[in-house]
């Protein structure tokens, strides 16, 4: 914490300073969605590597894509890993946000990295009218507090929330609950 600056003004929180990884960083910005009351970050962090820590492009690209691979719940083949200076970038499509989420999460903690930039698209799996009532039921069970306040709507595969919700966790709820639908 001695190494990130916090400046906070009507909900928008700016974080600063220099860390020595990218987890490190995500870290910091999960910490700052937890506090009631923010409404958006601004990630003003840099990350530098320590000398013993910097890896080439080669050595994280090969890192990631293993990680990728013995991540289970990826089917092969799914997803594609790019690396330029430190930075992996992530494409390719799955079927569930789970997914998605597991093959960021098996490269942001590897050595050498940056940043992570997750591109990876979700391909639909269900009907557009079955999934907006799929999104409205997940939304009554996870988050029945905020539900009455969000409009869903679906078109071409493409889902949106429109609503207010009381704190960042239950827009985080929110979120969980509409990518739970197939």
């Amino acid at each position: 914490s001695s190494n990130v600056g916090v400046i906070a003004k009507d909900g928008v929180v700016t974080l600063t300073g220099h860390l020595a990884s990218f987890a490190e960083k995500y870290a910091a910005e999960q910490a700052v969605q937890r506090v009631r009351g923010v409404q958006a970050i601004a990630m003003e962090i840099t990350v530098n590597l320590a000398a013993d820590r910097v890896r080439t492009d080669a050595d994280i690209a090969l890192a990631a894509q293993r990680a990728i691979e013995w991540t289970s719940c990826l089917p092969s083949d799914a997803v594609c890993v790019m690396v330029e200076a430190g930075h992996v970038k992530l494409s390719g499509q799955v079927k569930w946000q789970y997914q998605r989420a597991a093959a960021e999460g098996a490269v942001r903690n590897l050595m050498g990295v940056v940043g992570v930039t997750n591109q990876i698209a979700i391909g639909p799996t269900v009907r557009t009218l079955d999934l907006e009532e799929i999104i409205r039921n997940a939304l009554a069970r996870q988050a029945d507090l905020e539900a009455n306040n969000l409009r869903v709507t679906v078109d071409d595969g493409e889902v949106t929330l429109r609503g207010t919700v009381h704190s960042w966790s239950a827009r985080q709820a929110i979120h969980g609950a509409a990518w739970s639908a197939p």
